[in-house]
């Protein structure tokens, strides 16, 4: 799979001489270039007979194929069950750079420059252990920003508005994961029942930026215009020091079931392109209708050449891959860690140093892969966010019922530590990306106000969403005036956002948790393009006072390498950049086997001291609490350690503006459900 391959160069290619297109379609009999008028989108002013060459690649050439011109492929061949060939329908070619929208489900093909002035503005290569990621909405993320210009609102450019930059800045974090922006459409579905496809994940094009997410005026100049905004937004970005990662989508394509809409691929070659039985019905493990069929050289080589444009023509520094354990699945349709895709998505020399993010599951069978993806792969910990999520909130409201909690602190302490029971000793502890929360599911706010989804308003009858919250409302359902029920929801939230920006591995915020963003309750707003998805950013007090706790915490993880291991510790050994890792209980005693496994034990204090190799040593004390009710707690007598300097606590509305110091032995009170963060000492 490399680019050399028969399979190069497929699309269009420009010259002086004229444009070339070359498309792959192993069975069809005929294939035809047609060229639209400038202005008319619907008249044909040529059609170019295209050859078939080596390994079934076609190929039509013609002087009319230039910069700015509108045109489709037809496609023609047997008809089998498996084959949906119509010679009569403009089909989008999969390689296009531009598209043109000319009427309800009617797209061209447009033929773009490229070119764009990158400057001396380079990626801007974070490493992986100071990557904190914020999960955006390429249009939300500035869709009710008042600081973006009203005409740049909702649009690449305003996210790559001084505004939005200064904001992120501001936040701490170090890159912006955007939810789909490959050229997509919504579902038939959701078109029949008036509604949209908000996030995005149903691709119409791999190559294509998504065109109503670009400015009016780009909008109005035209395909080439969109693509250079976009590029200005990653280059603006990259000025700025944060990366761009995508929320790509290959698992399936936006031509759903066999009765879905024929844009592109089922027109093309639907026998290769889709996963699909001998009597034509579609093998589908996304639950979306359709599933790319990765175990076919032509599908495989169609996902890695998007990837190649988008990381180096367009500078994008890293991808999440949506249900990725799709694209790992064979010929038989089994997942296989050593697929063919997998390994060369990791190993390509055109994509080193690329950020590849999993989202490690599907709806087929053994579709659930977390931490078994191969080495290079970085995966969506869903362990970690139950957990997490458990720990602070379904297990207390468990213990305000049944006096004890379930389960005591030793899982937790391993998902805080890095997960080294998911992910093994040659991943290590950033080939887990945490999470508490996603686009899917409750916000932040919403997992500790509501008990239950609220999506009546999706158009299902609620049937929608997962109901395996793992949440907890403390005591009202959804709003409430009840201060002590609101005071602790807040706490709840700030134990939720330091456990994340405190653990080993990489973090990621969803946008708008920093300062406690609602959806009401809606727990799969996939289909609401409003002010019920859009970032409103912070109005109330307690919400800037959030906000202050989230920048606290994204600065403390830059100054304190302990709390970012690369590597997973060893006992007994001195493992570089791996923290040296001791645990101890509340009485500053070294932790049994009894507090780890115990549900009587909800408490404990951490001692990560780091194993540098590039940054100066560091230690810091993380004292965790879970239990509604006051703790003392005696600092740990740490060989080395001479005072302890608190950083952080989770009890406190407002981040600490002072640093209180206390020795080894030392007894401090630590509130109920809460967390501190200290820095230890040494004497040198």
């Amino acid at each position: 799979m490399t680019p050399t391959d028969s399979l190069h160069d497929l699309g269009v290619r420009v010259t002086s001489h004229g444009g070339e297109l070359r498309v792959w379609s192993a069975s069809a009999d005929q294939m035809e270039l047609v060229i639209f008028d400038d202005t008319d989108p619907h008249w044909v002013t040529k059609t170019v007979q295209m050859k078939r060459g080596a390994d079934d690649v076609w190929v039509g050439r013609s002087r009319s194929l230039r910069v700015g011109t509108r045109y489709s492929v037809r496609v023609s061949g047997s008809s089998s069950p498996t084959s949906a060939f119509n010679p009569t329908r403009d089909l989008i070619d999969p390689y296009a750079r531009g598209l043109v929208r000319v009427g309800a489900g009617q797209y061209r093909s447009a033929v773009v420059d490229t070119d764009f002035d990158w400057g001396d503005v380079a990626k801007p290569a974070v490493p992986l252990d100071r990557t904190v990621i914020y999960e955006a909405h390429a249009k939300g993320i500035s869709k009710l920003n008042r600081h973006v210009p009203e005409t740049l609102r909702g649009s690449y450019a305003g996210l790559a508005h001084d505004a939005s930059i200064s904001y992120l800045h501001d936040l701490g974090v170090t890159a912006v994961e955007l939810l789909p922006v490959h050229a997509f459409v919504s579902e038939q579905r959701l078109i029949r029942q008036g509604l949209t496809n908000y996030w995005g994940y149903n691709t119409l094009n791999f190559f294509t930026p998504h065109a109503p997410y670009a400015s009016r005026a780009a909008q109005s100049a035209g395909p080439a215009a969109i693509l250079r905004e976009f590029k200005g937004m990653v280059r603006l970005l990259h000025e700025a020091g944060i990366e761009v990662i995508l929320d790509v989508v290959y698992n399936h394509t936006a031509e759903e079931g066999r009765g879905g809409p024929t844009t592109s691929l089922r027109g093309i070659d639907n026998d290769a392109y889709y996963r699909q039985t001998a009597t034509g019905d579609y093998i589908d493990v996304t639950g979306c209708g359709n599933s790319l069929d990765t175990s076919h050289p032509a599908a495989r080589r169609l996902v890695m050449d998007s990837l190649r444009y988008w990381a180096n023509e367009v500078q994008i520094d890293g991808f999440r891959f949506d249900l990725a354990v799709t694209l790992g699945r064979n010929a038989e349709h089994e997942f296989d860690r050593n697929h063919e895709l997998l390994s060369a998505i990791v190993s390509d020399p055109t994509l080193a140093g690329v950020k590849m993010i999993s989202e490690p599951w599907d709806v087929g069978i053994d579709g659930w892969q977390t931490g078994n993806f191969p080495t290079g792969w970085i995966d969506w910990n869903d362990r970690y966010r139950d957990r997490t999520r458990n720990f602070w909130l379904s297990d207390v409201d468990y213990a305000r019922r049944a006096s004890t909690a379930p389960v005591g602190i030793g899982g937790f302490a391993t998902r805080l530590a890095g997960s080294s029971n998911t992910f093994s000793g040659e991943r290590g502890p950033l080939a887990s990306v945490n999470l508490i929360t996603a686009h899917d599911g409750f916000t932040l706010a919403d997992i500790v106000s509501y008990d239950v989804k609220h999506n009546v308003g999706n158009g299902e009858s609620n049937r929608d969403g997962t109901d395996n919250n793992r949440s907890f409302n403390h005591g009202a359902e959804g709003p409430t005036s009840d201060e002590t029920i609101l005071a602790t929801r807040r706490k709840a939230m700030r134990n939720l956002l330091g456990t994340l920006l405190l653990s080993a591995g990489v973090p990621m915020l969803t946008a708008g948790d920093e300062y406690g963003r609602t959806q009401r309750g809606n727990n799969n707003a996939y289909c609401h393009d409003s002010e019920l998805t859009w970032l409103s950013f912070p109005v109330d007090k307690w919400q800037h006072n959030l906000f202050a706790h989230a920048r606290r915490l994204t600065e403390l993880r830059r100054e304190n390498p302990a709390l970012r291991p690369v590597r997973f510790g060893r006992s007994g050994e001195t493992v570089p950049s791996a923290s040296q890792m001791d645990w101890y209980d509340q009485s500053g005693a070294t932790m049994s086997e009894d507090d780890w496994t115990s549900a009587r034990n909800r408490t404990l204090q951490y001692v990560a001291a780091s194993t540098p190799e590039v940054e100066d040593f560091n230690r810091i004390l993380l004292i965790v609490h879970g239990v509604e009710a006051d703790v003392t707690v005696t600092l740990p007598l740490h060989d080395g350690v001479t005072h302890y300097e608190l950083l952080w606590r989770s009890d406190d509305e407002t981040p600490l503006t002072a640093v209180s110091t206390f020795v080894p032995g030392d007894t401090i009170e630590v509130a109920a459900t809460s967390m501190q963060l200290f820095r230890a000492i040494s004497a040198d």
